[in-house]
């Protein structure tokens, strides 16, 4: 375990968390409100920023094998600040337009594809791999902390300045991120192996471990169909929110916030779930939960209820996050060997963005051709599958005998 490391790199996690949620609250704010986005131009920019997912994303992967993560987290969270402040800029000098924000972020996530592989990978060499759940526990609840103050605080700063002033927070977060991670003392000694593989031969061992290996594969295939119904339902949730029953920015901002409350309890119970059930269980039982939460917004759509049932649902959805992402992405890391760590998560990242690029298109289109109703439960189909792809496979049998210690074979 690198000395003094993790706590630094918790907090410039921390830090970027708080800005990320003033800009969750801003940008669909920015869209609906402020430049009166059509449905489908709002689906259209929530996919744009996963775009560069399907041309980077498994690239990147082979890079941040290759690279020092350290310095790739530095250059990532600085590109990541440009993208975002340049929003601002173009809204007071009266050029910020659907179309430009959609390219603004375009960039952005292309600085993110990079970015996320390499937190994801240099995390094992930050903490042993007994201690990955906690870690990853740790890093979720900082996130659904920020989830829960940073709507609030995104809320009021929409309400004051309006929301692209509000989103330089999110700039200047990743600026403080990037000086953090900066001063990370790990060791990373990259090889330097001239007789290095080519590129596609990474590539193929990368997809072999991601896509071959008995639980990771299914668990795998079941994130990619996840994120097909989760980005829907982030283009619907805006639009049904903030169109259909007319809430507030305020309200939103309650809204998200409550999800975040949950999430930090789901955070918090994570390692205590994982031990008690496995990975396996908790992964299955979380995933049956997000069909349940959307499921109680479509039933109640059009009713009194309507409102009530929506923080309710979104309660739900951030308890099953807060329990599943730790325990999840903690079995990722502790059977997938370090050098493989940037390919494999580059390649799950990759698909899944690609997927959500899909799923938020389809989500603002499917609003417009059957309505709130008939694409709620569209979207509880979906992560009905999901849920039914992990159920059935071996993952179901890691119960609380899986040892993260213990070699894994593909």
């Amino acid at each position: 375990m690198a000395a003094g490391a993790f706590p630094r790199f918790w907090a410039a996690a921390t830090i970027s968390s708080f800005g990320s949620a003033v800009s969750g609250v801003a940008l669909p704010v920015l869209l609906v409100q402020v430049l009166d986005a059509s449905a489908t131009e709002v689906g259209l920019v929530n996919a744009a920023q996963f775009v560069p997912y399907a041309v980077l994303g498994l690239i990147a992967g082979v890079y941040v094998d290759r690279w020092r993560r350290r310095p790739v987290l530095v250059v990532t969270s600085l590109g990541r600040a440009f993208c975002l402040a340049l929003i601002p800029l173009l809204w007071l000098a009266g050029g910020l337009h659907a179309w430009s924000l959609a390219l603004l972020l375009i960039g952005f996530g292309a600085f993110s594809v990079f970015g996320f592989a390499a937190s994801q990978s240099i995390l094992p060499s930050l903490v042993p791999r007994s201690e990955l759940v906690r870690a990853n526990a740790r890093l979720d609840q900082s996130d659904t902390a920020a989830q829960t103050a940073g709507p609030l605080v995104g809320g009021g700063l929409v309400g004051l300045f309006g929301a692209p002033i509000a989103i330089a927070v999110d700039a200047a977060s990743y600026v403080v991120d990037a000086f953090l991670n900066a001063g990370l003392r790990v060791d990373e000694a990259r090889s330097v192996d001239a007789k290095r593989p080519r590129l596609v031969a990474q590539l193929r061992e990368g997809f072999g471990w991601t896509y071959r290996h008995a639980t990771l594969g299914p668990l795998a295939v079941s994130t990619h169909v996840w994120f097909l119904a989760s980005s829907a339902s982030g283009t619907v949730l805006s639009l049904i929110a903030l169109r259909t029953l007319g809430l507030s920015p305020l309200v939103f901002s309650l809204l998200i916030a409550g999800g975040g409350v949950t999430g930090l309890l789901g955070a918090s119970l994570a390692p205590a779930v994982g031990r008690r059930l496995g990975p396996g269980p908790t992964i299955i039982g979380a995933r049956l939960l997000y069909a349940v939460t959307w499921l109680i917004v479509a039933l109640t759509m059009g009713t009194p209820a309507a409102v009530p049932a929506l923080f309710v649902a979104l309660a739900l959805h951030g308890l099953a996050a807060g329990i599943e992402n730790s325990n999840e992405m903690g079995y990722w890391q502790a059977l997938t060997p370090d050098r493989l760590l940037g390919r494999v998560n580059g390649t799950r990242r990759s698909i899944n963005r690609t997927v959500a690029v899909l799923g938020s298109a389809l989500g603002g289109v499917c609003l417009t051709l059957i309505g709130d109703r008939g694409t709620l439960l569209g979207i509880v189909a979906v992560f009905a599958v999901a849920t039914a792809i992990v159920a059935l496979s071996p993952l179901r049998l890691q119960g609380r005998r899986w040892d993260p210690e213990a070699p894994s074979e593909a």
